[in-house]
């Protein structure tokens, strides 16, 4: 840990000795809810987000938010070996430009939907979740693709003498559109408990 910030109705631990202003107050509004239980944690990769800093911590009591689970929900890192111990600047050349050709990235999705039988069937309990229907179509275009942002794939060499490939690959809106709806529903009920509506950024 870097520093503390005592400053504030519970203390800020920073594990990084620089945090931009918006994500500073942001952190700053997190540790002053009524619901923030003992401190807000603030990862040295953290930047400004969705109501709390991406790469920030928070405990709660007697709540749920739904943007301090985040909006990338499903994003993911992966390390695959492949079979290469060596490969020239016209071999990884090539590979990357098959990869880039493969794999969609940012906003772009696959022309041809994914065979329904290669999709898992939503249960009785998913059809009640009306994210997860109404994303399904969506979906069944977005296996296999990247996302956008801070999501990459790329070569490594491991210290195994083997190549790797590194994915980190995003929730394709999936995430986005699940915290957007129970953001909602939690300031709704908010509202009806008496605690006023969530702010406007969250």
């Amino acid at each position: 840990m870097k520093r503390v910030i005592n400053t504030e109705k519970i203390p800020l631990l920073l594990w990084t000795e620089t945090l931009e202003e918006e994500a500073m107050n942001q952190a700053r509004h997190l540790a002053n809810l009524e619901c923030a239980f003992h401190h807000v944690a603030i990862m040295a990769d953290a930047h400004v987000g969705y109501g709390m800093p991406i790469g920030g911590v928070l405990a709660a009591t007697g709540a749920v938010i739904p943007n301090a689970v985040g909006v990338d929900i499903g994003c993911g890192m992966q390390a695959v070996r492949t079979g290469l111990a060596e490969a020239s600047i016209p071999q990884l050349k090539r590979i990357l430009a098959g990869l880039r050709a493969a794999v969609p990235l940012g906003f772009k999705h696959h022309r041809k939907p994914c065979p329904l039988k290669a999709m898992p069937e939503p249960g009785a309990g998913e059809r009640d979740l009306p994210v997860v229907m109404a994303e399904f179509g969506n979906a069944r275009h977005q296996i296999g693709t990247l996302g956008g942002g801070n999501h990459f794939i790329e070569m490594q060499r491991g210290n195994d003498g083997r190549i790797w490939l590194m994915i980190h690959s995003g929730s394709r809106n999936l995430g986005y559109k699940v915290a957007g709806h129970y953001n909602a529903l939690a300031a709704q009920l908010a509202q009806k408990a008496g605690r006023g509506a969530a702010p406007k950024e969250w």
